[in-house]
């Protein structure tokens, strides 16, 4: 119990010693031991690539899993990372909204035009649910894993020797100061003293004070070498893990790149199941949908033009744009954003400001919808029109 009540008196002189030089430096009375420039340079950047790295990582937590699914969830997921196990794998809304589509092709009738579409697009979409998960795994593997040991790892050890270098400077700072009021109290106590204001007696307790100085200015000094020793120490220490950030650096820009490889390799899978459901449903579209545009399974060429940018060419069928009827609901306003030439008798002709009437009909192209303007009607693109409520 003894030692415990030492330790801690000592614990928390060392904790007032500190507090004191640290209030004194802040109120600009004591000299502070600054860094060199390349020291606070390490310091600079580590601090820089934490703080981008923790906004990196929580984004891609963003993307990867932008509505968690309910609380139960992630306190499951959370239990199952403190346990080093695997969590069960779940359904992505993908693989869900496929799996409600063909269960509702099965109530409507799998051999009805509606129901065996729905089946189509139920099997595309749990392709597509599969394709995402995999690029989830393979993405929290490869990205987040590291830049989260990065986070919980690597800075938390930074982080930590670098308080403790903090604190071994106030300790040297504070056995400077020591060492100076020592020297200071000792030349004073070393003066001649003048023998005409100054009595015999106190004299001898001059002497006598002097000696106590020179001894605790021994002692300061020996102090200020072992703070001095333990600062270069801890110094040494904390640059070589503030150097070490440029490995992170090597490591974060392989796992980017492993991150990019995913996310196409994703898009380009997702890209070519629905190729193959637009041509599925492009070859039923004239037995199902008489009245429609197939569909454009063809890659489109962009149109060149700031005017253009994002307009896709339709490629339709021998249908005419008069057999298009409008539907008895859907049809909404538009306002004209540009002016545009129509390309062939199929397509309206439009000018800015003017409002119409657009709609749009199965199996069509989501770039175009069909629009009226009086008597006349065509096919318009959609990113020339503002629709209105």
């Amino acid at each position: 119990m003894d030692f415990n009540v030492k330790k801690l008196a000592s614990g928390a002189g060392l904790f007032f010693t500190r507090a004191v030089q640290f209030t004194e430096e802040k109120l600009g009375q004591a000299e502070k031991t600054e860094l060199d420039a390349h020291f606070e340079n390490l310091i600079s950047r580590a601090d820089c690539t934490k703080n981008w790295t923790e906004k990196i990582y929580r984004q891609t937590e963003v993307l990867l899993q932008p509505n968690p699914s309910t609380t139960r969830s992630r306190i499951e997921e959370f239990l199952y990372e403190k346990l080093d196990r695997k969590a069960p794998a779940r359904d992505t809304n993908a693989e869900l909204l496929g799996q409600y589509m063909q269960e509702a092709a099965n109530e409507f009738g799998p051999n009805a035009p509606y129901g065996s579409t729905l089946i189509k697009v139920g099997e595309c979409e749990r392709r597509l649910g599969a394709a995402e998960r995999e690029f989830l795994q393979t993405s929290a593997i490869s990205f987040l894993t590291p830049l989260r040991n990065f986070l919980e790892g690597d800075w938390k050890t930074i982080s930590k020797e670098r308080r403790l270098l903090e604190n071994l400077r106030l300790d040297l700072d504070a056995s400077k100061a020591r060492l100076k009021k020592a020297k200071v109290a000792e030349a004073k106590a070393a003066m001649a003293p003048d023998f005409q204001e100054t009595r015999p007696r106190n004299y001898v307790l001059s002497a006598s004070a002097s000696a106590l100085w020179s001894e605790e200015v021994e002692k300061a000094e020996q102090e200020l070498r072992m703070a001095q020793t333990e600062f270069d120490r801890q110094a040494e220490v904390t640059r070589l893990l503030l150097e070490g950030i440029s490995s992170t650096h090597v490591n974060h820009l392989r796992c980017l790149h492993e991150f990019v490889e995913a996310q196409a390799t994703y898009y380009k899978q997702c890209h070519l199941h629905m190729q193959e459901l637009q041509k599925e449903l492009g070859a039923n579209s004239d037995i199902m949908l008489p009245n429609a545009f197939t569909l454009n399974t063809t890659p489109s060429n962009a149109v060149t033009g700031p005017a253009a940018e994002g307009i896709d060419t339709v490629e339709t069928d021998t249908l005419t744009i008069e057999e298009v009827q409008a539907p008895a609901t859907g049809t909404r306003k538009a306002k004209v954003l540009y002016d545009y030439d129509a390309a062939d008798s199929s397509e309206l002709s439009l000018l800015a400001d003017e409002l119409i009437t657009v709609y749009t009909v199965p199996g069509m192209d989501s770039d175009w919808l069909i629009g009226e303007r009086g008597n006349q009607k065509g096919k318009v693109p959609v990113t020339y029109l503002e629709l209105l409520s």
